[in-house]
């Protein structure tokens, strides 16, 4: 089993022409994701990675049925691209793009969920379930099939984490990209509860970062209703008071946000929080030993 993604995933890519659209478009292929259809108004009956490009959503989905999308189309036209996918009935929505403006995905967030759609990002590198599919940018290199779940704020750091756990023999679920906008499509506690119902799942890496509540709030959630081992990483621990991580979410104010106030929320909730990456795939064999969270 897996989350949200598997081998019956069918995926169309918004702005499918543009240079990374192609590229990653590529990418999903070698991974095993079935890409069905490419969007692109202009270019519709043309061909990229021998994948059909349509002029509309409506129209590749009335003929090829894509059950999720990924999003390469530039910030300013984004908002009109969400709408346009979930209107014609596609589930699952996976925004690459960044500086996408607040409004607009406060917009597209309250949106997509009047339409019973799920968004993942934006500013984000997609998701991943090895051996079934891949959404998104990441890198298909660092993935091995097993039965850890991974969730991340960072992009970067997620694939040395993946990487880490698949040389130490520890294989994954899925793999999913938050990104680190204030806005984000779907969250920490999202994903575990997601995650709380995957059978194959036996334990989860939460991967946060200075700024916002997100870790707080998922720590809260994991203390009352999740029973799964949580092996915690929170990048920023030397980041000063007020500091920008890079991240639009990555601010730190009223001294909340800060690493203190994350890892001591989740190892008052149980959870094990690795000081830095490399210690996590220790934490998780251990965890994996002990068994469910008592």
């Amino acid at each position: 089993m897996s989350i949200l993604v598997d081998s019956n995933t069918r995926v169309l890519v918004q702005g499918i022409t543009g240079h990374q659209g192609t590229i990653h478009t590529a990418g999903m292929k070698a991974f095993g994701t079935k890409v069905v259809a490419g969007v692109t108004p202009g270019k519709g009956g043309t061909v990229v990675e021998e994948v059909p490009v349509f002029d509309s959503v409506q129209e590749a989905m009335d003929k090829t049925h894509p059950n999720a999308a990924c999003i390469f189309v530039p910030a300013p036209y984004a908002r009109d691209a969400l709408y346009e996918t979930v209107d014609a009935g596609i589930p699952l929505v996976v925004i690459i793009t960044e500086h996408i403006p607040f409004h607009d995905m406060l917009n597209m967030l309250y949106y997509a969920k009047s339409k019973g759609a799920r968004i993942i990002g934006p500013n984000c590198p997609g998701i991943a379930t090895p051996q079934g599919s891949k959404v998104g940018i990441l890198p298909n290199a660092v993935f091995k099939a097993g039965n850890v779940g991974v969730i991340s704020r960072s992009g970067t750091l997620t694939y040395e984490i993946v990487s880490n756990l698949s040389e130490a023999g520890i294989g994954q679920s899925t793999c999913i990209g938050l990104g680190g906008d204030p806005v984000p499509g779907m969250t920490f506690i999202d994903a575990l509860e997601l995650f709380a119902e995957d059978l194959k799942t036996s334990a989860v890496v939460m991967v946060g970062e200075i700024g916002g509540v997100a870790e707080e709030e998922a720590a809260d959630y994991i203390k009352k209703k999740f029973d799964k081992p949580v092996i915690g990483y929170i990048a920023g621990r030397s980041a000063p008071p007020g500091k920008r991580m890079g991240h639009a979410g990555a601010i730190i104010s009223r001294g909340r946000g800060t690493a203190a106030t994350k890892v001591a929320a989740l190892e008052a909730a149980g959870a094990r929080v690795a000081k830095v990456p490399y210690d996590i795939p220790r934490l998780v064999k251990e965890a994996l030993a002990k068994g469910p969270k008592a």
